[in-house]
């Protein structure tokens, strides 16, 4: 490809301009080879002519296409040299503000001088497993390939941040290392990702400071190892830190500060803990003023220095540390104030004993002031022979001061560095590390010393390595494509490294001068210009002798050598190390013992000696390491630092400075070059471009370059050999293009090559395309003026014509003018005749009417007074007439009027009168009559027991004394009878006056009842009038109502609220259950872990066999209120949200009331069960104690049958009389909370009165049962013929004393019996009692309340009294709403449990009446009788289980442990569930809790178990969720709850639980689902992730649709995975079909799986615009229509599977508006509006970076413009948008698990043989 070619006419070039370095220009005339001059013209349309030197013949460089500016990577660019990437750079910083570009393998990172929010969590996720190249550049993005290829390659990784002073590498490590601590967490309680992160604000504070350059300047190089175990968690850290600038701390430049610590330590000096310090302002220190400006604007000193105290106590630094560290740091401070005074001789010097100063440091530091004092001011000369103490001047004095201030607080540094060390250390073995290298850039300055020289004695070695690995990656890409390798050379800085620290080189010349008694800098300079003139990379200033010039990689620089031999010698007194060492406080002198003492000063000069002692004593001879300089010191640190990155893989983060202001996005090309050429990234682009920079894989080759071919040179089943045509057929130059294996290589500026090829095929193509437009456009304009000039004529010769016929009708309307006007003219003489002479006759016959008129007057007038005298005389007679006849009729009616009074006073009389006005009283007299029936008849009825009893006393009394009878006649024992006698009279003297203390207790009863219900009534009128004026004030309130409106919005509005409240509180609760399974899970993890450490041959008890629901299931004592509540919101839930939309107050109560209930349910139901034990035990007495014949067991059971019928019929009297007493109650006063009190009240007298039954029952039956055993072994001994006397089984027993005192004891317990109950009825009235007080006490508040509520009410204003009212009265018709429900409740409530009772009552009778036993012919004498058994009826199946305890094991590993879904996959959905619920049912029919108990715990225990081992299988997940939801729908649809039981059938109701109350289990089994939904969430999710962006960004589901762009980022070999999948759209449609079908099959509820995909495509929105943010590659118009494809594929697939009510779609709104977003237009003020109006869901941090991402494709798309995106930042100023980015892919809606019942009947379950459970019974 010749100049010709490249250099023709529109080319763009690039010039040198001395300003912004490089200018752009385009070329206005073709050069032609050998032309001297080159036409340009800039890009303010001025030309100049570019003249070409001759003798190189160097063109200026040629620019890239405008498609390919902007890119992510600088070696994509078709043309690889320095003003390319200058304006590639300058073009992502400033328009799109990105801060980061890769250069190959170097990360170019430039200094935004701005906080950006690019370094949240969500982007560290976001950048969390991609390849390097998929996402934007970013420091995150260096720092996953690092930890990826640690992963992969188990080898130890390095990360190497350079740059000058303020190019941000301080914040840059400090952000990878806040990547590691969060993708590499550990994985113990260590935190020790918090230390490693805590050690930064420490470092900053000691090793941070500013400059000119910089406000947080680094002075110090750092190396941070972190390290990781074979989990790649971390374990540890260690950091190597390099070339403290001591100098800093005794001096400081203009406009520089000291360390950090010095000023944040000043600034808090007012601390209690700090007064000792003796500090002030920093402004007061000589040490911290020497810049003259101890402020930083935007720097808060105090508050860094509480960070920097908090990240010491985070690494484990005591209190007492720290304070000894800011004491040594203050002394410091003081150090430097000490006041040194010349003498006179001008040799010697003193400091006054009254420095303050120096007694703070003395004290401080815990030293002698004296000897400080003196051996400031003076030194020790130590020779062989003697030891001399010698003064010194006041330089001399100052230098050593200073000298000892920076060794102190270097030694403090060190300790510091150590101590962090210590704090990171682990005791872990280490498998892997990653360093991050912070250390300084190439420095050049006006004044260069000996830090700058080791600075860029550290970065040449540094360049060394960097070049050898961009030449090895290189070497390793071309052999990986198998093309031929040539050798490139590149620069090697080896002679320069040479220069510096090889044999008697820089370095070592150095330390021999340092050696010399009386080196100096000029010495040292003499010998560096005899040894080294003659290298290359050496010279020597012309105008000077004391510096010299070193040609480094990146620039010259002129050292100056004044101070390198003191800085390199690093000299501080022994005396004063000494003093040191003898502190008194531990920490100091721990400083100054460790090995490192400093080598003492020498000097030739014996001026002013002072013999002290004889020098036999041989001198202490000092440490070997401490006579090294510093810089052997720093060449060795240097040398195992780059041993330790050689054996790492090195990864590198170039920074940039952009300008010297500071200003943020501001770009100074000039300084932007200079570090490019300082940092090797120059040197990166070298490298490339010297071999095949441009790299294209076949398929995007074709894709890109097709339009170049030929249809028949297109073989498409091949399209490598394609390319290799094409090329072969294009570029003529084999050398410019490569065949590798997967992709071609070209060389620098064929891809432009091939691209101006392609433009112009395209330009053909439009010339041809406008040359057919425009023939096609002029033949229709044309027409267009054909069709006009027919129109002009017609429309001109029609004008012709009307204007003809214009005239004609003008002339025509003339003479009909003049014919109107002539005869109007004769009509208006006429006319005016004619009135005239009407008006004369008008007159005429008006004046005769008139007189005829007058004379009719007159006429009428007489006949008027003529009418009115005759009618005045006929009125007077008609008067006299009738007053006489009214007379007449009065006093004839007074005469019958008497007559009927009398009538109807013997009439008032009589008793039919009284009927009829007493109608309503007759229905009350009739109920009255009908319940004294009733009494009576029940009188009668227990006249009946009584005399039945009486008669059977009586018989028994007989018989007994019949008994005595024989006994005297026999034996004579009269003596015994008697006293028998007096027993049972004492007995029944006992019984009696148990029975008078009975009757006097329930008199006192119903009295206190009377009293009671007295105050009830006062109260009950009381809270009448308290109504009425609530009632009242209402209405007056109401009246001022005028807008219903407001209502309904406020209304509205509150249901929102709370929704979102709940909805809030819900993923709260969701996400705590979450953790909450997270930290179990993980102290599951370590518990196996300690066990398998601890694991011993032999048996070993496994801890999860201990099924208890506290330990196993980790809960909490559950409480009912926890699961009453829960119940409650899931009635509210099912009611519906509108029905829940009420005021909170009134959600409260009804929480409360539902609590009430249910204490009061539980409380019935525990005295129901002790009563049914006692009789049950009194039962058991009565069968062991007693023995009777069939005779007496029929005469007892008879008896006790009878009983129970009276006691059945008077309940239901009860019953009915109670509800007989709430109806008229309720229909005379419909207050609820009258009606509420009534019921208590009546509730209590009805519960009182069911016990006093039970008791009279057990007093009754326990007599009898004495008495009839005392009859029977009264019977005599002899036998006594059957037919005369029946037979008693005990009759021939003897009557002793031992059988009286068991009756006495029988009666005794009665008693006692009597007297708990008498004890329980009385603790019941005292709990009435209070109860009153409590509700007089609530009523009170009340009103109070109210009145205050009124006083507030009229103090609003009128609109707000009536938004007010409405509300309370809305309020207040809820609560009685509430009110009347509840009460019906309890009503229904109370009706069932009575019939329950019942129900249970005549069972027992109906038992009682089977197991009568048959009456058998022959009975031996002294056996005893037993009652023949009788066989129960064969029942139906109802719904249950039974099963036996040992095989509850069994049971639970058959249904859950070993339970495979395709095993119940073809029987009923949810199967497990339903048999586990029938087994729970046997057992509470059982009434057996500790089963009930077991069984729960271990089925919950052993769903976490299997799900923890199949923790990523998505259909045991799915089937466990779908049966736990369904157990607890179970519980809650049988437990006899009314909430749940309105959609159940008869049958269904009569299953539910009848004995206890599984609330709490209900709440552990809603936990659990809850657990399972969020495991079953993760699951899908891990499998849909890494299909999302693949699919919905990178698939071409419109195939054709994207183009592909010049080049793209030349991903690392080692970021490419073999075998890296491709999903397309359609492989997550299947999935999605997939994981919907496991859920239905399963019986997931619908509204679950609703839930769960509107949570997976929450996540696939978020995945998929996270990644649109952070790639520039697909951020474009194709990529936007290709995403609107896919979104309503997706659309399409919910409609289909009728979600699309699941709020999915809802969910991918930002998506669907950041797609349209890529495809509106974009250019004027009107889309700037339609964008903010279109992108709601957006934030406009979001906008602005799809915007600035956003890459034309091709050549006919254009960017967006800066100013338009200004613009649409300015109309977006208004939002309240969250700062963050990207979205959080991680948020997880909160799970509502709807109530879902049954229709499925329990009896009609068939359990399949295939579940092995045999031993379960159906019952």
């Amino acid at each position: 490809m010749s100049v010709n070619e490249l250099y023709t006419k529109y080319t763009r070039v690039w010039i040198p301009d001395p300003e912004e370095v490089w200018k752009a220009a385009e070329i206005i005339k073709d050069y032609k080879e050998g032309d001297p001059i080159l036409h340009l013209k800039l890009e303010d349309e001025s030309t100049i002519e570019y003249a070409i030197n001759p003798k190189t013949n160097q063109l200026p460089f040629l620019r890239n296409p405008d498609i390919l500016v902007g890119e992510n990577d600088l070696t994509a660019l078709s043309y690889l040299h320095e003003p390319a990437v200058l304006h590639n750079l300058k073009v992502r910083f400033l328009e799109s503000n990105h801060i980061y570009t890769y250069c190959g393998i170097v990360l170019v990172a430039i200094n935004p001088y701005e906080q950006m929010s690019i370094y949240g969590e969500d982007v560290i996720y976001a950048y969390s497993g991609q390849n390097m190249g998929d996402m934007d550049p970013h420091i995150f993005a260096v720092a996953e390939e690092a930890y990826k290829q640690m992963a992969r390659d188990e080898k130890n990784q390095s990360i190497i941040v350079s740059g000058e002073s303020g190019a941000g590498k301080t914040v840059s490590a400090k952000y990878a290392m806040r990547y590691f601590a969060t993708v590499g967490g550990s994985a113990s309680e260590t935190n020790v990702e918090e230390k490693v992160l805590a050690s930064s604000p420490i470092m900053e504070a000691i090793g941070n400071a500013k400059t000119t350059r910089n406000d947080n300047s680094s002075r110090f190089g750092k190396y941070i190892e972190i390290g990781f175990d074979r989990h790649f968690h971390i374990i540890g850290a260690n950091m190597r830190t390099y070339l403290l600038e001591k100098s800093r701390v005794v001096f400081q430049a203009e406009e520089e500060r000291n360390y950090h610590i010095f000023y944040q330590l000043c600034a808090s000096a007012k601390l209690p803990e700090f007064k000792d310090l003796a500090l002030n302002s920093a402004e007061d220190f000589f040490y911290t003023t020497q810049g003259g400006n101890i402020y930083i604007d935007g720097v808060d000193d105090a508050e860094d220095f509480e960070k920097t105290r908090h990240a010491f106590t985070l690494l484990g630094v005591k209190e007492a540390h720290q304070i000894s560290i800011f004491k040594i740091i203050a002394s410091i401070l003081h150090l430097g104030n000490v006041e040194v005074r010349a003498e006179r001789d001008g040799d010697s010097c003193s400091i006054s004993k009254e420095d303050d100063h120096l007694n703070h440091f003395c004290e401080l530091l815990g030293v002698e002031h004296d000897q400080m004092e003196h051996w400031l001011c003076h030194r020790k000369l130590v020779t062989t022979a003697e030891t001399y103490v010698k003064t010194m001047s006041m330089q001399q004095a100052v230098n050593a001061r200073n000298a000892l201030a920076k060794h102190i607080y270097a030694q403090l540094f060190k300790w510091i560095v150590e101590h962090i060390n210590k704090a990171l250390h682990t005791t872990s073995k280490q498998h892997s590390f990653i360093g991050v290298l912070d250390i300084y850039g190439f420095e050049t300055f006006e004044f260069n010393s000996f830090e700058q020289f080791c600075i860029n004695y550290a970065n040449e070695k540094l360049q060394q390595q960097f070049n050898s690995h961009v030449f090895k990656l290189e070497q390793e890409e071309y052999m990986k494509e198998q093309i031929p390798w040539t050798l490139i050379d590149f620069c090697d800085n080896q002679p320069c490294i040479d220069l510096i620290e090889a044999k008697l080189g820089v370095l070592d010349l150095l330390d021999e001068e340092c050696k010399v008694p009386k080196g100096t800098d000029q010495n040292w300079a003499q010998k560096l210009y005899d040894r080294h003139s003659n290298s290359l990379h050496f010279q020597k200033p012309r105008m000077s002798n004391t510096s010299f010039i070193i040609i480094h990689f990146a620039d010259k620089v002129e050292y100056q050598c004044d101070g390198f031999l003191e800085k390199n010698r690093d000299t501080v007194y022994e005396e004063h190390i000494s003093i040191l060492k003898a502190s008194k406080f531990q920490l100091v002198a721990d400083l100054f013992h460790d090995g490192k003492d400093p080598v003492p000063a020498t000097s030739t000069t014996k001026t002013s000696k002072i013999n002290v002692r004889s020098a036999k004593q041989i001198p202490k001879a000092t440490n070997k390491d401490h006579r090294k300089t510093v810089g052997h010191q720093f060449r060795n640190s240097l040398s195992l630092l780059m041993e330790t990155l050689n054996a790492t893989t090195p990864h590198y983060v170039r920074c940039i400075k952009p300008n010297d202001e500071k200003l943020s996005f501001s770009f100074d090309p000039s300084r932007a070059v200079q570090q490019l050429r300082a940092c090797g990234v120059l040197e990166t682009i070298r490298i490339s471009a010297a071999g095949y920079p441009s790299r294209w894989t076949y398929p995007d080759f074709f894709n890109r370059y097709r339009v170049l071919m030929k249809k028949k040179e297109i073989v498409l089943s091949d399209k490598k050999l394609t390319c290799k045509n094409l090329l072969e057929n294009l570029v003529k130059d084999p050398d410019k293009f490569q065949f590798g294996r997967t992709k071609i290589f070209f060389r620098a500026g064929q891809v432009a090559y091939l691209e101006k090829l392609r433009a112009d095929k395209f330009r053909f193509a439009c010339i041809m395309i406008q040359k057919s437009v425009r023939g096609w456009l002029q033949k229709v304009k044309y027409r267009k003026i054909k069709k006009a000039a027919m129109t002009m004529q017609r429309y001109g010769r029609g004008y012709l014509a009307r204007r003809l016929a214009d005239q004609l009708r003008k002339t025509r309307a003339a003479i009909v003018f003049q014919k109107q006007y002539r005869m109007l003219r004769v009509r208006r003489a006429y006319l005016k005749i004619r009135n005239a002479t009407i008006t004369i006759q008008a007159y005429a016959r008006g004046m005769f009417v008139r007189q005829l008129y007058h004379e009719f007057l007159l006429h009428h007038k007489a006949m008027v007074i003529q009418k009115y005298a005759r009618g005045w005389m006929e009125r007077k007679k008609f008067k006299r007439a009738r007053n006489a006849a009214v007379v007449i009729q009065c006093s004839y009616r007074r005469l019958q009027a008497r007559r009927e009074l009398k009538q109807r006073k013997i009439e008032a009389r009589s008793a039919e009168h009284f009927k009829k006005l007493n109608v309503g009283m007759e229905n009350k007299i009739v109920q009255l009559q009908r319940k004294v029936d009733e009494q009576s008849k029940e009188y009668k009825s227990l006249n009946e027991q009584l005399s039945v009893a009486n008669t059977a006393y009586s018989v028994e009394v007989e018989k007994m004394r019949k008994e005595l009878e024989q006994y005297r006649g026999k034996k004579g024992e009269g003596n015994q009878i008697s006293s028998l006698q007096e027993e049972v009279q004492r007995l029944q003297t006992k019984l009696n006056k148990a029975q008078a203390e009975k009757k006097q207790l329930e008199d006192i009863y119903y009295t206190e009842k009377e009293d009671l219900l007295k105050r009830l009534a006062d109260l009950e009128e009381e809270n009448a009038l308290l109504k009425h004026d609530k009632e009242e004030m209402n209405q007056r309130i109401l009246s001022q109502s005028k807008d219903s409106e407001d209502q309904v919005t406020s209304k509205t509005l509150k249901e929102s609220q709370q929704k979102a409240e709940l909805d809030d509180e819900r993923a709260r609760y969701q996400n705590l259950l979450k953790e909450y399974s997270r930290l179990e899970q993980r102290y599951d993890n370590l518990q196996e872990e300690t066990s398998l450490s601890r694991f011993h041959p032999g048996h070993r008890r496994n801890p999860s066999n201990q099924s208890s629901l506290g330990s196993d299931s980790n809960y909490p004592s559950i409480t009912s209120e926890i699961g009453d509540t829960e119940d409650t919101l899931q009635q509210v839930e099912d009611m519906g949200m509108e029905k829940a939309a009420m005021d909170i107050t009134v959600f409260l109560k009804l929480q409360k009331r539902v609590r009430d209930l249910e204490q009061e349910r539980r409380r019935q139901q525990i005295d129901l069960e002790k009563m049914e034990e006692l009789a049950k035990r009194k039962g058991n007495e009565d069968k062991n104690t007693a023995d009777p014949d069939h005779d007496t067991d029929s005469a007892y059971n008879s008896l006790k049958r009878q009983e129970l019928e009276s006691e059945n019929k008077k309940l239901k009297n009860d019953l009915n009389e109670l509800r007989k007493a709430i109806v008229d109650r309720a229909t005379q006063n419909n207050s609820s909370n009258e009606l509420q009190d009534s019921y208590n009240v009546l509730l209590n007298q009805l519960k009182s009165a069911n016990e006093e039954l039970d008791v009279r029952k057990e007093e009754v039956l326990n007599l009898r049962t004495q008495i009839v055993s005392c009859s029977q072994q009264k019977e005599p001994i002899t036998p006594i013929e059957t037919k005369k006397m029946p037979d008693w089984s005990n009759s021939n027993k003897h009557m002793n004393r031992d059988d009286a005192i068991e009756a006495y004891q029988g009666i005794c317990e009665t008693n006692k019996l009597l007297e708990a109950q008498l004890q329980s009825q009385s603790r019941q009235y005292e709990d009435e009692m209070e109860a009153l007080r409590t509700q007089i006490e609530v009523f009170r508040d009340e009103i109070e309340r109210k009145q205050e509520l009124l006083s507030q009410t009229l103090q609003l204003s009128p609109e707000a009294q009536v938004e007010y009212s409405v509300q309370q009265e809305i309020t207040r018709l809820t609560n009685e709403n509430l009110d009347l429900k509840e009460m019906v409740e309890k009503l229904q409530k109370n009706e069932k449990k009575l019939k329950r009772q019942l129900k249970i009552y005549m069972k027992k009778v109906h038992e009682l009446e089977a197991a009568e036993p048959a009456v058998q012919p022959e009975r031996r004498r002294h056996e005893l009788t037993r009652q023949a058994t009788v066989q129960r009826k064969e029942k139906d199946f109802e719904g249950m289980l039974e099963y036996y305890k040992e095989d509850e094991n069994l049971l639970v590993k058959n249904l859950v442990t070993d339970m495979k879904p395709q095993v119940v996959s073809a029987t009923v959905p949810c199967l497990p569930a339903y048999i586990l619920f029938m087994c729970i049912r046997h057992a509470d029919y059982m009434n057996d809790d500790q089963k009930v108990h077991s069984l729960l715990t271990s089925t919950i225990n052993a769903i976490k178990k299997v799900l923890k081992k199949h923790n990523d299988d998505i259909e045991m997940t799915s089937f466990w969720l779908a049966n736990t939801s369904r157990l607890l729908h179970c519980l809650k649809q049988y437990s006899g709850d009314e909430a749940f039981m309105t959609q159940n059938t008869a049958k269904q109701n009569e299953h539910c639980l009848k004995n206890f109350d599984l609330a709490e289990y209900r709440q552990v089994l809603s936990d659990l689902s809850i657990q399972i939904y969020q495991q079953l969430i993760k699951v899908a999710e891990g499998i849909l992730q890494p299909m999302i962006v693949s699919a919905m960004l990178e698939n071409e589901s419109i195939p054709s649709l994207s183009g592909v762009k010049p080049m793209g980022y030349r991903k690392r070999s080692s970021s490419m995975v073999d075998g890296e999948n491709s999903y397309s759209l359609e492989a997550v449609i299947r999935q999605l079909n997939a994981f919907h079908a496991t859920m239905c099959d399963h019986g997931l509820d619908p509204e679950i799986i609703q839930q769960v995909f509107k949570q997976l495509f929450y996540m696939i929105s978020a995945v998929t615009l996270n990644n649109l943010l952070l790639r520039k590659d697909v951020c474009s118009w194709s990529t936007g229509m290709q995403l609107r494809y896919n979104i309503s594929q997706l659309e399409e697939w919910l409609r289909g599977k009728n979600l699309q009510q699941s709020g999915a779609v809802g969910t991918m709104e930002p998506l669907i508006q950041a797609a349209q977003l890529l495809q509106v237009k974009k250019k004027t003020t009107e889309d700037a509006r339609a964008i903010c109006s279109l992108c709601t869901s957006l934030s406009t941090q979001q906008i602005v970076k799809i915007l600035n991402l956003y890459t034309p494709l091709n050549e006919f798309e254009e960017r967006v413009t800066v100013s338009f995106i200004r613009n649409i930042q300015g109309q977006l100023q208004g939002r309240n948008d969250p700062q963050q980015l990207l979205l959080d892919f991680k948020h997880t809606f909160p799970v509502l698990f709807p109530y879902t019942p049954s229709a499925l009947s329990l009896e009609t379950l068939h359990i399949p043989a295939s579940l092995n459970l045999d031993f379960l019974t159906r019952v």
